[in-house]
């Protein structure tokens, strides 16, 4: 894997979603004006001109509806990593008194030390028994790894620091950072479709009132912004999958570490073993819940991160096909 060549690219391809994402805010600003100034002319035929700070105040308010999301759903999400990971049911790890605990506290040590990070807290999700992890957190200072019950019982340590790799890339790299705030921009887009949706509804007389037809305007063009944005923010999301992949081949210096990770969760899908996650930590995930893909998806097809990581198509691995077979392999 040429993996300085996959990083460049996802980079690029990333600022370029990010600059379409702030043309879509700028669109959504033109849209409603547009909307707003045709309902005007169908409410007052034969009225010359605008009334004073039209389009301002037009402009201002959907700006603030969109900032205004943005902040207050970045605000739900502050308290750091830890918090967002408790909720979702993981724990602390126990290296004191678990040996397979204390071999991953280790690893993310050592990858840590070795990519000039702090470490983060390492958590453990009990309950999930499928192959699979997240990295939360603004910041290196309050970051936090959850790693399955699954991937603890059947990855190698050669497995397990692919995947950890992985997740300290996503650290790194700001993408747990990003993800939230486009996260909170997204939110922010769908407070226009929602105010569209208020202004047509009916009344207790079921009627509607005179605000129905602007804000038919602003619900049509306030969804188109909003899935816009999901889209994008989907978009980048998957680039930012591919960077951590490659970051991971370059951390651990082998593709076989996270491609193994990989192949055995293709197994545990080929085999019909899928598991759920908290909605809050979905598209965090090293493998996300998709079966197949689609241009909302928030993670690449499976398939397509493996062939990038190995230049070619790989079959799925049964969990015991890299097991460690030595006793030091546990640390």
């Amino acid at each position: 894997m040429r993996f300085f060549e996959h990083q460049e690219r996802a980079r690029a391809e990333t600022r370029q979603l990010l600059l379409l994402f702030a043309l879509t805010v700028a669109g959504l600003v033109l849209a409603v004006n547009a909307a707003l100034a045709l309902t005007w002319h169908l409410l007052t035929p034969g009225v010359v001109g605008y009334p004073a700070y039209f389009f301002s105040v037009n402009t201002g308010m959907t700006l603030l509806f969109v900032l205004g999301g943005w902040w207050l759903e970045t605000s739900s999400l502050q308290g750091g990593g830890e918090k967002l990971a408790r909720r979702v049911g993981a724990r602390e790890a126990w290296p004191a008194s678990r040996l397979d605990e204390q071999k991953l506290c280790n690893i993310a040590a050592e990858l840590a030390i070795a990519a000039s990070m702090r470490v983060p807290q390492v958590m453990v999700l009990e309950r999930q028994g499928s192959i699979n992890a997240f990295a939360a957190g603004w910041d290196e200072d309050d970051a936090v790894i959850a790693v399955t019950r699954g991937a603890l019982d059947g990855l190698s340590r050669d497995e397990l620091q692919g995947l950890v790799a992985h997740e300290l890339s996503h650290i790194r790299e700001g993408d747990t950072r990003l993800n939230m705030r486009l996260a909170g921009m997204v939110f922010g887009l769908e407070l226009i479709f929602n105010l569209g949706v208020g202004m047509c509804e009916r009344d207790e007389n079921d009627r509607r009132s005179v605000l129905a037809l602007p804000g038919l305007a602003i619900l049509a063009a306030g969804f188109l912004g909003w899935l816009a944005g999901r889209a994008l923010k989907a978009a980048v999301s998957r680039q930012r999958e591919f960077l951590a992949d490659a970051r991971a081949v370059q951390f651990t210096r082998s593709r076989d570490g996270l491609g193994g990770v990989l192949r055995k969760v293709a197994g545990q899908q080929g085999a019909g073993r899928t598991a759920s996650f908290h909605p809050a930590v979905q598209h965090m995930l090293l493998v996300g819940q998709q079966g197949r893909a689609h241009w909302l998806d928030s993670h690449p097809p499976l398939a397509e991160r493996i062939r990038r990581i190995y230049g070619r198509a790989m079959p799925g691995l049964a969990e015991s096909e890299t097991a460690p077979t030595r006793p030091d392999a546990l640390f």
